[in-house]
């Protein structure tokens, strides 16, 4: 049986930078505090707060399990391989490279978590997208890649929800502003913001002439409660409220009940038409447009507004971060990382986290290199 004995080694420096990265010691520590916190009789007297505690015991209990069950795994598989070298046992190596194979694949996955260092990367993201240059096959475009967000977030069990939708003229959509629930949301999509440019055969050109499309994409970090980051004065706000426009559907939800936000100070907009009541879609509008204004406070102070918020980045040609080529050939390339597939219609159902992956590596790259 040939010696494994290096591989082994290997992952057992990757299971220890593990438990680094992951912080687990004080993992454990935390977990305990909040057990105990957790079983306050009166914890949901505050829903809000009880919802911070459980979701973060919840994540902690995740990751030590998790690193256990891997230092568990490898420890048997040391075992396991010092038995068949001792007993010269040439039938188990193939179960040893098996295993292997499988300790190995989960801890690339678990390495990924150790590129999600910003400080909201754990958090819900507000995604907004608005249709660009290219008129009726931006819009098309626009709502190609609200599905495309969609379907990526249900294969990572995240879920999604619509707040507003305002339909295009003949098709598609002009903008949309959903909220992706989960884990990481925030930490896998910011590196999405920005202009994205479609070439395709115009399904609405009679002539099929090949047309170049552009959308923008902006993600925020979802705070639930901002009041201790931001001070909205209602001075400082317009309020409308509207019916929302088109026949209903999977985005549009007719109601008269929907509310535009204006902060007259920034001109930052928000607005939200799903929710059951005015009342509703108010509070939801002000809680995306008070995370919104964190994200401006924060880049103000950071002196990089453009780079962080592309609020002022035109969805035109020259400022678009990827490519979604279906005529006359068949790709989707990144600008920033280099990456690339031909499979576009793979990346259009949601198989996105390649391009995701090659993004935070890209930006660790620049931080270490700077």
């Amino acid at each position: 049986m040939r010696d494994l004995s290096d591989d082994l080694d290997l992952l057992a420096k990757r299971v220890a930078e593990a438990e680094a990265y992951l912080n687990i010691e004080a993992g454990r520590q935390r977990a305990a505090q909040l057990e105990v916190e957790a079983s306050r009789p009166d914890l949901w007297d505050d829903p809000g707060q009880a919802r911070q505690v459980t979701t973060e015991l919840e994540h902690l209990r995740r990751d030590v399990e998790l690193y256990d069950r891997l230092a568990g795994d490898l420890d048997d598989l040391r075992t396991l391989d010092q038995l068949a070298r001792e007993e010269a046992d040439q039938s188990v190596e193939a179960e040893v490279v098996a295993a292997l194979g499988d300790v190995g694949r989960r801890l690339d996955e678990l390495e990924l978590r150790s590129l999600f260092a910003g400080e909201h990367d754990e958090r819900d993201a507000i995604c907004e997208i608005h249709a660009g240059e290219g008129g009726t096959d931006a819009q098309d475009w626009a709502e190609m890649l609200v599905h495309m967000y969609e379907r990526w977030a249900e294969r990572r069990d995240l879920t999604t929800e619509i707040d507003e939708a305002s339909p295009g003229k003949e098709a598609g959509l002009l903008s949309a502003t959903f909220i992706v629930k989960g884990r990481y949301a925030y930490g896998s999509l910011r590196g999405e913001q920005g202009v994205h440019r479609l070439v395709r055969m115009s399904p609405f050109d009679a002539a099929s002439r090949r047309q170049t499309s552009f959308a923008s994409v902006d993600v925020t970090p979802f705070l639930e409660d901002t009041s201790s980051v931001v001070d909205i004065d209602e001075k400082d706000l317009r309020i409308d409220t509207y019916r929302s426009s088109g026949a209903g559907g999977q985005h549009v939800n007719v109601t008269d009940s929907a509310v535009r936000i204006t902060h007259l100070p920034t001109g930052i907009i928000t607005s939200c038409q799903n929710q059951r009541s005015q009342h509703q879609n108010k509070a939801r509008a002000m809680q995306i447009l008070g995370a919104k204004l964190a994200e401006h406070q924060r880049a103000e102070h950071q002196q990089e507004l453009e780079a962080i918020s592309g609020s002022s980045s035109q969805a035109a040609m020259g400022n678009q971060i990827r490519s979604y080529v279906l005529h006359p050939y068949q790709l989707v390339k990144d600008l920033r990382t280099g990456e690339e597939t031909g499979n576009v219609a793979a990346v259009l159902d949601g198989h996105l986290d390649g391009f995701m992956e090659a993004y935070l590596r890209w930006e660790r790259g620049r931080a270490d290199a700077g």
